[in-house]
């Protein structure tokens, strides 16, 4: 219905919350690429940093959409937004996120790569949405290979205080390299010789982010939950899971449990297997 208010009063309330403010605009973006709220935000209020963060994920939203050739000109809407956004809210590192994002797509190069993301360590050195846009970039079906996939993750987990969730980053790695292997190698490759099992990256996850993570969860608990509950699972490490999938309750991610299968059937699977594995031994 074109109504911005909402979304206006949302991201007020959003504060410094740099985590919860970048997940809000994603889910907002998802419906601002369909519809017109977030351009008739900004033109109500062109000034407004969050008009104009927001606009800019809808604009980069489009143009990831259309795609690399048809998208180009979005992009470069999207880009220039971005910076219009970043000098309204200097403080803001969503905008450069946004830029990573854009960058991952269309692909501008490595220079323009490590120019934005000293902007965005500027402003909020562990953010855990820059971090997997970069790693992602890394990836060897976008612009890197395994090996600087696997040096990014296990640098950035290694050297992050205790209580971030970035310590599942090798754990993202994992997955993406197993998710490619299975592609690229099915007939030598298989779930028989996944790389779960005697893991040394689970117990850093464990001993860094889930033992000493904060009350409130962070915006995107559940997604960084469920990667470390499918390694425990897949590494047969179901008692240690169960802790895992009790926080996580009913809110299952399609990745990584798709790399393996049916996502909903191993999850489901896997979470009775963890109940059994601590439910006390039936009375004769």
């Amino acid at each position: 219905m074109g109504r911005w208010e909402g979304p206006r009063d949302l991201l007020a309330a959003s504060g410094r919350d740099w985590d919860r403010r970048i997940f809000r605009l994603q889910v907002l973006a998802r419906a601002g690429a369909r519809f017109r709220f977030a351009d008739t935000w900004a033109r109500a209020e062109p000034r407004s940093a969050d008009a104009l963060a927001l606009l800019a994920h809808v604009r980069a939203l489009r143009s990831i959409i259309s795609g690399v050739a048809e998208g180009r000109a979005e992009m470069e809407g999207a880009w220039a937004t971005c910076l219009a956004a970043a000098e309204a809210g200097p403080a803001d590192p969503s905008p450069w996120v946004v830029m990573l994002a854009l960058i991952r797509v269309h692909a501008p190069g490595r220079d323009m790569l490590r120019q934005v993301w000293t902007e965005v360590e500027a402003r909020d050195p562990y953010n855990r949405e820059a971090h997997h846009e970069v790693l992602t970039y890394f990836f060897s079906r976008n612009h890197g290979s395994g090996a600087e996939m696997f040096h990014w993750a296990q640098e950035r987990a290694d050297t992050a205080p205790r209580g971030l969730p970035l310590a599942t980053l090798p754990l993202v790695a994992l997955a993406e390299s197993h998710r490619h292997r299975m592609e690229t190698e099915a007939g030598s490759y298989g779930l028989s010789i996944h790389p779960w099992v005697d893991c040394p990256h689970i117990d850093h996850v464990l001993d860094h982010w889930w033992r000493h993570r904060p009350p409130l969860p962070h915006a995107q608990f559940m997604d960084d939950a469920n990667y470390l509950a499918h390694a425990l699972a897949f590494a047969g490490r179901h008692a240690e899971a169960y802790e895992v999938f009790r926080a996580i309750g009913p809110y299952a991610s399609d990745v990584p449990w798709s790399y393996c299968g049916d996502a909903e059937e191993l999850f489901l699977r896997h979470r009775e297997w963890a109940l059994r594995a601590v439910r006390p031994p039936r009375s004769p």
